[in-house]
């Protein structure tokens, strides 16, 4: 089994540690991570292509937002075929890699479709500000009853495909800018040939929210719009 991971990255440079990306690679040989350098204009590039290999940075001449970086390296990634499952992760780590393993598992256990979730529970270490936890429980609340499946945290940054499923469903843009995530489930599900045990969530030990997010309060006031266009589309 071998996991490819692309990471959006848009102004880096100082915000990211990608010697952390690069010790994990060094160890884990299972798994490689490909960069998308979304029209940075900070030097990430450079920083980019001084810690990995030139086949490990793809390179956008003008920033496309999260969205289609994402989809645009999955697409790259999903060529190879030695990469059994593909799939994508925050570049803030906000997500710690050490979580890598348990994606890794259930993998190995012929999940298709793997779903970081952000579950506040004993045990857990789960750093989240609390405006964006309700507002995220509402709209995930509402996400997963059009969806029709029973998904906890549709917005989790960590998540793991099938690279044969995945690559189905790549083919176009996505039509939503904020939510792309929830689109890309509503993509797999109209596929109609994975099934619900074919789904998994892994409640996260730990997960931080990271200064300095592009997101804001105002973007979540754009979900729902963003939701009703996705229902209407995909059904």
């Amino acid at each position: 089994m071998a996991i490819a991971f692309v990471v959006p990255c848009y102004n880096e440079a100082k915000r990211t540690n990608f010697e952390v990306f690069k010790s994990y690679e060094s160890g884990n040989s299972d798994v490689k991570f490909f960069f998308v350098n979304d029209g940075s204009t900070d030097g990430t590039q450079e920083v980019l292509e001084k810690h990995f290999k030139a086949d490990q940075v793809i390179n956008l001449p003008e920033n496309s937002g999260k969205a289609e970086a994402v989809r645009l390296g999955m697409v790259k990634v999903c060529v190879d075929e030695s990469f059994t499952h593909v799939g994508f992760l925050d570049a803030d780590l906000a997500t710690p890699l050490s979580e890598i393993s348990e994606f890794k598992n259930y993998a190995s256990m012929g999940k298709k479709v793997i779903l970081g979730s952000r579950i506040l529970r004993l045990g857990g270490d789960i750093r989240r500000k609390w405006y964006r936890h309700y507002l995220g429980r509402l709209f995930a609340t509402v996400a997963s009853s059009l969806l029709k499946l029973p998904v906890y945290d549709t917005q989790c940054g960590a998540k793991l495909f099938s690279r044969i499923e995945i690559k189905k469903v790549l083919e176009g843009t996505f039509i939503s800018k904020w939510i792309f995530d929830v689109e890309l489930l509503f993509r797999l599900q109209k596929l109609g040939t994975l099934s619900l045990s074919d789904f998994y969530e892994i409640p996260l030990s730990s997960w931080e929210d990271v200064g300095g997010s592009r997101l804001k309060v105002t973007d979540f006031l754009k979900a729902p719009l963003e939701l009703l266009q996705l229902y209407r589309r995909y059904h």
